[in-house]
């Protein structure tokens, strides 16, 4: 039966796989004390909490936390490296520790969130990756050079359409003025009722009967 000790150990266990980011492993074998503590203090400046774990209360831990692919990067002599914030932070440390102080510990995998277990081969890619907001700055400049080369061929047709719809309207209106200017003078109904006027003053001259009859009587008078 397990004691309480243990149980607490697997408890705590739990919670910090629950709350981290990345739970990256590593073998500690050969390593004295110094130097594990020289280790601790340049994770922790990186925001990494480095244990050293027994192998079974880590199994129990993972299956209570429902992240059994945690067992897969937890064989022999492990320690652990807990990250709570950016993944890629936690493996610069270990890795530039190991790198730097050319020690025999060695990564083992890593587990980022609930994704699968990473071999040491990925998580070292990992640490290679530039920090995170430079990462963000080269990935918003490839997003946006595709989409300014857009535009501009964009642009170029619209503006092009805009000058010769332009033109369009202008022409448009000035073949309005135009014939408004000979409707007014041709077709004004002004000038057709001054025809028509002089044209019925020249039947009443022409055609009066008053004038047809005193015409008339001057023939008989003679």
């Amino acid at each position: 039966m397990p004691t309480q000790e243990k149980v607490n150990k697997v408890t705590e266990l739990k919670e910090k796989l629950e709350r981290s980011s990345i739970a990256l492993t590593t073998t500690y074998t050969n390593m004295n004390v110094n130097e594990l503590n020289e280790l601790r203090k340049r994770t922790r400046e990186a925001g990494v909490e480095f244990i050293v774990i027994k192998n079974t209360l880590m199994h129990l831990a993972a299956d209570a936390a429902q992240k059994p692919q945690v067992k897969e990067i937890v064989q022999g002599p492990t320690a652990i490296a807990f990250g709570y914030e950016e993944p890629v932070d936690v493996a610069k440390a270990v890795q530039e520790y190991i790198t730097s102080t050319r020690s025999e510990m060695s990564i083992q995998g890593a587990v980022i969130g609930d994704g699968p277990a990473l071999p040491p081969s990925d998580v070292i890619r990992l640490a290679s990756l530039p920090p995170k907001p430079q990462l963000v700055a080269q990935l918003l400049g490839q997003m946006q050079a595709p989409i300014y080369g857009l535009l501009n061929v964009l642009n170029g047709p619209l503006w092009n359409f805009g000058r010769l719809l332009q033109a369009r309207v202008q022409q448009m209106e000035s073949s309005g003025e135009a014939a408004g200017a000979e409707t007014t003078e041709d077709d004004s109904p002004v000038a057709e009722v001054a025809e028509n006027n002089t044209t019925a003053t020249e039947t009443t001259e022409d055609d009066s009967p008053v004038a047809e009859v005193a015409e008339d009587d001057s023939v008989e008078a003679e």
